[in-house]
């Protein structure tokens, strides 16, 4: 298999091009078609920047107080600069003054020191306050948008991460929420900050010399209009950058998560191959953002710099002629400068505030997605759920291009036990997807004891259906804690008698801690049987009267199978139970069994009843025909 192309490699992990380009026939029962995210065009440039900021600032807006007190000591920092910078004028002017007495000019001067002291005392207490109180206000507010993203999250149904990579969601909680906090801690309080600070020194300049004033006031449109060129020019490569950045985040993710299966296929090269191509169009993209982001600074740095050339050598000429005093030209000097900073300052912040933006409208885009059962109102939830489910005419496909599941009819009574077989693809995960609501079917109806499941609330629908799944999954914490991951609110004894009755108990005292060992990495450090044996006492916790088994056996060898289905059988007594598996031996008993084949049932009944037909069921139970 050879390294695939740049632009496929684009369209694979990169979440902007997966969101938008992925879609088609070709995602399998756990897939479904992606879709652009709100907030982007095609070309993937921002929509709307002002929705985005004006979001932000409903973040930061929640604290009104400390930010009228960041405002106050802005404005007390700028004010004793300058003032500081205002009482040079009298200084120099006495100072340069011949028929002042020495005594008088030392004097005054010492008094002036001493005011300026603590003047600049004043300046330094503000800024330090200012600094503090605005960085309580940046965490806070970028708490609380990683608070809103992570329950977005939960509230996002299971079609979403279909269509999303794990390293793309994660680069919004990493680089995308850590450019919005750089933003609100230090570029929001210099952008604030350097406008406070260019009004005061505008107020200053005109007082000190209006004439001078204008020959500064002259340089500003040639700043922003060169300004505004480079931005525009780096506004589009920082959305570029940040989505090279989520495909090299998807990247990494997949293959370091999936580092067995590349060692297995010698895929090493490809991998360095393919990882090189994604790293370089980063490099690419975060060329061209920087440098338009860094040359923005230079540039109307320069023209600042003839803009004080240009004003000192006018003002010098209004000294000859006795037109301006020393004082004033040396104090308005300095403001010249001082007033071309602030803007300098916020020119070079531009790259920090595009890259923030480019983050925020793909921390909204997520954030902005339909939570699961948007709208909906439940109108029939019962008190308690029996266990009966029928489907009627059910047709259902996760893309309008290709239908999964083609007018399946079943009844299950409370307590039976229900069996897929059939073809890898045929729709029998689908069908118990269906059955829990991950997706809604397109035609037909599904009823649990005699409701449609669509008047129930999902929560409480999901809550009465416990899953054992093929692909196990354990999270960091005790064994304990993994089991009664299935009913928080159960005891040390029924967890126990849980693990009792999936056969896990035994395993469980031979760990070193028992109950208390802790599990890290998704449990590697015990078998892929113990794992299984510890998601099915989680199921045994829950108490849900419908029980899912999906290939639960499937991963394991013969003799820990044998533990597994011991400790299925008593987990199935009184449940009504789906099962899905490809080996024939373990749905024998079942009550019922259901043959797919491309979506449809063809062939039901029971294990004898589907022998003595001689037909599907009979030619992969016999091994004349196996399993695809």
């Amino acid at each position: 298999m050879a390294a695939r192309s740049l632009e496929e490699l684009r369209k694979r992990y990169n979440s902007v091009a997966a969101a938008e380009k992925r879609a088609g026939p070709s995602f399998g029962p756990r897939g479904g078609p992606g879709r652009m995210r709100p907030g982007q065009t095609e070309k993937g440039k921002p929509k709307s920047t002002g929705k985005t900021v004006k979001r932000l600032w409903g973040y930061v807006s929640k604290y009104k107080f400390r930010l009228v007190l960041v405002l106050f000591c802005m404005l007390c920092s700028t004010a004793t600069s300058l003032v500081g910078s205002y009482a040079m004028r009298p200084i120099i002017n006495t100072v340069a003054a011949a028929d002042t007495p020495a005594q008088t000019r030392i004097e005054y001067l010492l008094r002036i020191l001493v005011t300026l002291a603590c003047i600049y005392l004043v300046g330094i207490l503000s800024n330090y306050l200012q600094a503090r109180l605005m960085l309580t206000v940046s965490q806070n507010a970028s708490e609380r948008i990683r608070n809103d993203l992570f329950t977005r999250l939960q509230a996002l149904p299971v079609r979403f991460f279909d269509s999303e990579t794990t390293g793309g969601i994660m680069s919004r909680f990493t680089n995308d929420i850590d450019n919005i906090d750089v933003m609100m801690n230090s570029t929001l309080t210099q952008l604030v900050s350097g406008s406070v600070s260019l009004i005061g020194t505008l107020f200053f300049m005109i007082y000190t010399s209006p004439w001078l004033t204008l020959v500064t006031v002259a340089f500003i449109p040639v700043m922003l209009k060169c300004g505004s060129v480079i931005a525009k020019r780096s506004a589009k490569y920082y959305v570029a950058q940040q989505a090279a950045l989520g495909a090299v985040n998807g990247y990494i993710e997949e293959t370091v998560t999936g580092q067995k299966a590349v060692k297995v296929f010698n895929h090493e090269e490809i991998c360095t191959e393919e990882f090189e191509l994604l790293n370089n169009d980063m490099r690419d993209k975060q060329l061209g953002a920087q440098f338009f982001g860094g040359v923005m600074g230079p540039v109307v740095g320069n023209i600042s710099q003839i803009c004080y050339a240009v004003t000192a050598g006018i003002g010098g000429l209004l000294c000859l002629f006795g037109r301006f005093d020393v004082g004033g030209m040396s104090i308005f000097a300095g403001y010249s400068r001082q007033f071309s900073m602030p803007l300098n300052m916020l020119t070079q912040q531009a790259s920090t505030i595009f890259a923030a933006l480019a983050g925020a409208e793909r921390v909204f885009g997520v954030m902005d997605k339909e939570p699961e059962g948007f709208g909906e109102t439940p109108e029939k939830t019962p008190d308690k759920i029996e266990g009966s489910v029928s489907l009627k005419n059910v047709t259902f496909g996760y893309n309008e291009s290709k239908t999964v599941l083609k007018n399946i009819s079943l009844d299950v009574r409370k307590g039976s036990k229900v069996a897929f077989v059939g073809s890898t693809g045929a729709g029998k995960t689908t069908i118990t997807n269906l059955i829990n609501r991950f997706y809604d079917i397109n035609e037909g109806e599904i009823t649990v004891d005699g409701i449609n499941i669509k008047d129930m609330d999902r929560s409480f629908l999901r809550k009465n259906i416990a899953m054992v799944l093929q692909d196990t999954h354990l999270f960091t914490g005790t064994v304990m804690e993994n089991i009664r991951y299935g009913r928080p609110d159960a005891t040390d004894d029924e967890v126990v008698a849980a693990a009792k009755s999936a056969s896990a108990h035994s395993f469980i005292m031979r760990l070193s801690d028992g109950y208390q060992t802790v599990l890290e990495g998704d449990g590697q450090n015990l078998s892929q049987g113990q794992r299984q044996l510890l998601n099915i006492a989680r199921a045994a916790i829950s108490r849900a009267p419908i029980l899912v088994l999906d290939e639960a056996t499937s991963s394991v060898d013969t003799r820990t199978e044998k533990h597994i289905e011991h400790g299925m059988d008593r987990l199935m007594k009184n449940r009504t139970t789906f099962v899905i598996a490809h080996r024939l031996s373990t749905v024998r008993n079942s009550d019922e069994i259901m043959v797919l084949e491309k979506g449809e049932i063809i062939e039901r009944g029971t294990h004898d009843e589907l022998l003595a037909m001689g037909g599907r069921y009979y030619e992969l139970y016999t091994g004349k025909k196996e399993l695809s």
